[in-house]
Formats: C-alpha cells, sequence, structure tokens
C-alpha cells in the first residue's frame, strides 16, 4: 500500500425493518429444546424481522438513504467500487453486488460480493476497499451490507420454536469511503482461521442437503459441544485482532475512545470489553433493541453511536467481529472525523 495514500471512512447509514418484536412473540412458540437455557441463546427484547417480499436489494436501498441525504447521489452513484454482503442472498448462484449497484445508479469498476467475512464482512470490506483505493483503482467506494435471516430461517414455523431463533434479527447498512485524510483508517487485522470452516452446518430433520426437497426446515446445528468451541474462539478472537491493531497505532485498548463490535449474545459483549480493559460505556451495542444483526451489527452501532453523539470528531473507534464457528475474525480502527450534516 502506498504510505502516502490515506482513505477514509467517511460516513454509514442504516435501515431497521418493520416494527420491532418483542421477545414474547417467541416465548409464545418456545418448545422443549434442550439448549433454551444456554447463555448462546437468551433472547433480546426486541429485533426486527425483513418483511417476507422484502429483497436484499430493497433493504440496501433503504440503508443508503442516509448517505445520499447527507452527501447527495452523485457521492454514492459515482462510487468507482461497491464491495457487498448479504447473509441470505435473493438468488443461491450469485450475490446481490449487480442489483445493488443497479439499484443505487452506480457503474462501478469494481463489485464483489463477500461471503467469506460472515459477521466481520464490514471489517473485511472495510480492507479490501481500503487496498483497491490507495492502489489507484478509484477514488471512492460502497459497501453494503445485509442480514436477512432473522425473518426468513430463523422464523420458519418449526425454527422458531428452537432457542436459537429468538436471538437473531434483521438490517442493513451502507458505508462510504473515499481517498481522504478526514476520517482516516488507521490499521486493519483480518485473520482466516481455516480449521473451523466446517464446524457450523445447516441442520434438517430427516437430514438432507439443503438444496434437496424435503418436508424438513433448515436451521443452525447447535449442540453444547460446538457452542462450547464458538464460544473460546469468538472470546479469545477479538481481541486478538484488536489488540493487534492497537500495537500498530501505538494504542492501548484502554485509552480507546469507543469500541463496536458484532453482538452474537451479552456474554461475548461483556467478555470483549473486559478483555480490552474498557467500560461498558465506551462499547456500544444495540443488542436488547435489535438482536444479532450478523454483518449488519458493526455499522448499526456505529450508525447509532454516531447519531447519539457517543463518537465525536478526533475520537478513535475499534470496529471487531468475528465470524460463523471461528474462522474469520477481523478488526479496524478509524479516527473519526465527524459527520457534516
Amino acid at each position: 500500500m502506498n504510505a502516502q495514500t490515506s482513505v477514509s471512512l467517511l460516513d454509514v447509514s442504516t435501515y431497521l425493518p418493520g416494527e420491532p418484536i418483542s421477545a414474547d412473540y417467541y416465548a409464545q412458540f418456545a418448545d422443549s429444546d434442550e439448549l433454551r437455557d444456554n447463555l448462546m441463546f437468551r433472547a433480546p427484547r426486541f429485533r426486527h424481522h425483513v418483511a417476507p417480499d422484502e429483497t436484499a436489494i430493497d433493504m440496501v436501498e433503504r440503508a443508503a438513504a442516509g448517505l445520499i441525504e447527507r452527501h447527495g447521489q452523485d457521492a454514492v452513484a459515482g462510487a468507482d467500487v461497491l464491495i457487498t454482503h448479504t447473509q441470505m442472498p435473493d438468488m443461491p448462484f450469485y450475490g446481490g453486488g449487480g442489483g445493488m449497484a443497479h439499484r443505487l445508479g452506480m457503474k462501478p469498476n469494481w463489485v464483489i460480493d463477500l461471503h467469506n467475512g460472515g459477521c466481520a464482512a464490514f471489517v473485511l470490506a472495510m480492507k479490501l476497499a481500503r487496498n483497491l483505493l490507495a492502489t489507484g483503482e478509484g477514488r471512492s467506494a460502497v459497501i453494503a451490507v445485509a442480514q436477512n435471516a432473522a425473518g426468513q430461517i430463523f422464523d420458519q414455523d418449526s425454527v422458531r420454536r428452537k432457542a436459537q431463533a429468538a436471538v437473531p434479527g434483521d438490517g442493513a447498512a451502507v458505508g462510504l469511503l473515499a481517498v481522504s485524510e478526514e476520517s482516516p483508517i488507521l490499521d486493519v487485522e483480518c485473520r482466516t482461521y481455516g480449521e473451523y470452516a466446517g464446524d457450523m452446518t445447516i441442520a434438517v430433520d430427516p437430514p438432507r442437503k439443503w438444496w434437496q426437497a424435503g418436508t424438513g426446515e433448515g436451521y443452525i446445528g447447535f449442540t453444547e459441544a460446538k457452542i462450547t468451541k464458538v464460544l473460546a474462539r469468538g472470546n479469545r478472537q477479538v481481541p486478538e485482532v484488536s489488540y493487534a491493531v492497537c500495537d500498530r497505532i501505538g494504542m492501548q485498548p484502554k485509552d480507546l475512545d469507543l469500541l463496536v463490535t458484532n453482538q452474537p449474545n451479552r456474554a461475548f459483549l461483556r467478555n470483549w470489553r473486559e478483555a480490552l480493559e474498557l467500560p461498558a460505556e465506551k462499547h456500544t451495542d444495540t443488542f436488547d433493541d435489535c438482536g444479532n444483526l450478523f454483518a449488519a451489527g458493526i455499522p448499526v452501532n456505529l450508525d447509532r453511536a454516531i447519531s447519539e453523539g457517543r463518537l465525536k470528531k478526533g475520537d478513535v473507534v475499534m470496529m471487531a467481529a468475528f465470524a460463523h464457528a471461528g474462522d474469520f475474525a477481523g478488526a479496524a480502527a478509524v479516527k473519526w472525523g465527524g459527520r457534516t450534516s
């Protein structure tokens, strides 16, 4: 990377579909799930669900409205790079990048769909966009992420009876990056743990491949043993990548102005801020309002922190997350330049 080229995260805007759905909604379906009392699945008070006919492209278009309002249509439509991540692609054979570009009025040189980043996809997209822009592949980039599995997978008739169903929520976010020193990305760390890539599985009863016709509805194949491993990996990986970034920017984690992470459950949130020696007021989350937002968690929480005045011009914010069963983790530090309007 050209050391003289600075790339900034200029702004982010978000979208939450529909009215909030309370924990009581899932309580009425609660079945005798043996994992019901596991701390991994302690339900948030509320979450949002994508509408039955709402696509990931619809969600991204609605999330982009804030950016367009503040920066103008040309700032989005004229971006040279579009990087997207969709938890549940509208069409299984390809991602949503092309459709999102068209809906946003874009004709970018680069359209890249990411899938391996999972809950850390926003960080991975920031690193990729930063590298492309810093090496002369464009002047600006748009990152678009959509989490739409809660209302589609976890609200199926048989799946909603499981403890895991009450935790996820849906949402989308769009970020704007540019070659600029206004709100510089200070450093990014991404790590792949390929040895864990097969540990997240789809379970169906009776068993079949996910694409085969059948009567059973698919859900995440959690077991007590798998959950124990995921908790151990997540508790370790998010602090590790955060410390790596802090080391390179010459900053102690306890001196960060704000920590923004993904939000699988309350236990992870508590353990991560304790590992980084940060008080609760320096770690923002929307878990009780939105549940587990997967890849949308970081940008939704970042947007909320900016809107509420918790992130001010000149503050250093650390964004960190791990994905799936621990096969990927990433962290990125930004010196926030402020929101202009």
